[in-house]
């Protein structure tokens, strides 16, 4: 013999009673978790305390700038035994796409000076010997950004400069002096 259960529908009152529990864990969840998480809102705090926030921390890959991008091309002839330094002035976190070839090793150094602290505070990011080196490069701080080549061989060198970024000017420091070099935009 089955037993026969008893299948009443709930009540009118328990469906919204249910609806409102349902509804305010739903909101519990939003604002603790996939607001933090997604959007990086966190208007409890709660992405800082369970570390949900570092989901939302996605970058977005377009990067927009006020400037117009420069485009440079410079080329510096080393005598043996000569140095030469080359620098743009570039804001934070403007970025520079670059190129330098010599035909001959010669000894670099890619460094940078903060806007206003002098060389004292220099910071230096890469050095070593090569005949080359490309990449790209973004300016941790406001300031002068670029490379000291030096020539430790007998033979005459050649190194070419070829640059395209957003800064507004360059400065060569060679032979106890320095220069500006003005390089125009791209378009007005």
């Amino acid at each position: 013999m089955t037993e026969q259960q008893n299948t009443t529908p709930p009540s009118t009152r328990n469906i919204i009673i249910a609806s409102c529990i349902a509804f305010a864990v739903a909101m519990v969840v939003l604002f603790t978790a996939i607001l933090p998480a997604e959007f990086g809102r966190d208007p409890l705090g709660t992405g800082e305390l369970l570390g949900l926030n570092v989901l939302s921390a996605e970058e977005n890959p377009f990067e927009e700038h006020a400037e117009i991008h420069r485009t440079d091309y410079v080329e510096f002839i080393l005598e043996p035994f000569q140095s030469v330094e080359y620098k743009y002035l570039m804001d934070l976190d403007a970025p520079m796409i670059f190129s330098w070839v010599a035909d001959g090793e010669v000894y670099y150094d890619m460094h940078a000076e903060p806007a206003g602290l002098g060389e004292e505070y220099a910071e230096s990011f890469e050095q070593g010997n090569a005949d080359r080196r490309m990449g790209s490069f973004h300016a941790p701080f406001a300031g002068i950004h670029g490379w000291f080549w030096e020539n430790r061989s007998l033979n005459t060198i050649v190194v070419e400069v070829y640059s395209s970024g957003y800064y507004q000017t360059s400065t060569v420091f060679r032979d106890g002096g320095d220069y500006e070099r003005v390089i125009e935009p791209v378009a007005e």
